[in-house]
């Protein structure tokens, strides 16, 4: 059967929360909803698609490469579950055939095309299971961008995915805007006529909520259509879908794009998608790095993820796609575990627990540094010293040991004559070999 949705001649853009002249308003009702952490939590992936829409188009060569890396990233544990990819273009299809000529169990090959008849019998071609619809369902695209009415745009969106699951296509119907929506009115009799149809050819459907604008809000006690907590356990329990069927894709226009993904899962969806370094249009989209950092504390661990690779991937997209990743960005960024204040230098001196959350080193390959300015100290030298040069806890210098006084010496004279930059690693690296010649002799170990 189909769900009737809530006719109306007008549509409804909760302009008491979108007034556009205006910054978004966020309404509270005070009704707290219970956590509903699914048993089983799971990235996906979108760089190739979504992500690849922000940035210059990569040849098959580099999607291949970066379909390699998220293996090798994932290293058979399934936390990243899926990736996606275009369909469009004789190339799009090629970088597909490769991939799925890897073998990987994971990341699995999905796809997105357009919601026509002739693009299903290609992705049946291509032996690809799933794939994703576009099924916008704020009245601001089913009225002003669709110049349809409510019925009218269900109707359409329960044909199409009927016409997947006649080629025996598991769809995942890409709910755009669910944050400006009306979930009773729209949301939830699209996602129980979607149910029915589920149930009829016995082929799993999926629900990807999609937080078109980044104005979703993780707060309890936020009333529809922004509130993340209400959006998912209105999917869960008035909808009746199961966790699994249930996949949050956020975006940052708000600041929030980690939290809210996280919020999604702690109230009862299985997937958060995501984009390596949250590539994507305007502000971008979810962090796939930072949404591993999110399992790992609320599962308390990563089982076999590879996530020293991670930084290698990170130079992959500077240096070869020429994407720029933010200096400060979490867990990738040049200087996410840099020390500059020369306090804080001491204190990682003492002991690197003191400004060091996690083993950067042992977790990431990322050993904590120090960068060396006008405010470094004694101590902050001792301490970029020690992890530059990996030196043993036999070997490293202590902030006393008088071969750092004519280094720091050295760097006063620098500032003293007009520097104001930070002292480059390499600059660093060839005056401490100058006064302290016999560096490689204490530990005989290669400089990072």
């Amino acid at each position: 059967m189909t769900y009737k949705t809530i006719g109306t001649l007008r549509p409804n853009l909760f302009k008491e929360q979108f007034p556009y002249d205006e910054i978004p308003k966020v309404k509270f009702n005070n009704i707290q909803l219970p956590f509903n952490i699914p048993e089983d939590i799971w990235i996906t992936d979108t760089t190739f698609r979504d992500g690849q829409q922000s940035m210059e188009s990569m040849t098959v060569e580099e999607i291949l490469d970066i379909y390699d890396y998220l293996h090798e990233l994932d290293n058979g544990s399934g936390i990243i579950r899926q990736t996606e990819f275009f369909l469009y273009s004789e190339k799009d299809r090629l970088a597909v055939k490769e991939c799925m000529d890897r073998g990987y169990s994971f990341p699995q090959i999905t796809s997105w095309i357009r919601a026509r008849e002739e693009d299903f019998e290609l992705v049946k071609s291509m032996n690809i299971k799933e794939t994703g619809i576009l099924m916008s369902c704020s009245d601001y695209h089913i009225f002003h961008k669709l110049g349809m009415t409510r019925k009218e745009a269900m109707d359409s969106y329960l044909s199409i995915a009927e016409a997947a699951l006649k080629n025996g296509i598991k769809p995942r119907c890409h709910f755009e805007d669910i944050t400006r929506a009306d979930f009773f009115g729209f949301v939830l009799p699209l996602a129980k006529s979607l149910m029915e149809l589920s149930k009829k050819y016995n082929i799993e459907i999926k629900i990807r909520a999609c937080d078109t604008l980044g104005l979703g809000v993780s707060h309890v006690g936020v009333e529809l259509p922004r509130s993340i907590p209400a959006l998912i356990h209105g999917l869960r329990h008035y909808c009746e879908l199961p966790a699994s069927s249930i996949e949050w894709h956020g975006h940052n226009d708000f600041n929030n794009v980690v939290v809210n993904a996280t919020t999604s899962w702690l109230y009862g969806a299985s997937s958060v998608n995501s984009t390596l370094f949250g590539i994507g249009e305007r502000t971008g989209n979810c962090p796939l790095e930072s949404m591993i950092f999110e399992y790992a504390q609320i599962k308390g661990n990563t089982k076999d993820m590879n996530l020293k690779i991670i930084p290698e991937i990170a130079d992959y997209f500077e240096n070869v796609l020429g994407v720029k990743i933010h200096s400060k960005m979490p867990f990738v960024g040049e200087d996410f575990n840099v020390t500059k204040a020369g306090i804080h230098a001491d204190g990682m001196l003492k002991n690197k627990e003191i400004y060091n959350s996690f083993d950067t080193e042992k977790i990431l390959n990322r050993p904590p540094l120090v960068a060396i300015n006008s405010y470094s100290g004694l101590a902050g030298i001792a301490v970029w010293i020690n992890n530059y040069f990996k030196l043993s806890d036999k070997e490293k210098f202590e902030k006393n040991d008088p071969r750092i006084v004519p280094i720091k010496k050295w760097i006063d004279r620098e500032y003293e004559d007009g520097r104001t930059s930070n002292i480059r690693n390499e600059e660093l690296k060839k005056i401490v070999q100058t006064f302290i010649p016999d560096i490689y002799n204490l530990e005989k170990i290669e400089a990072i």
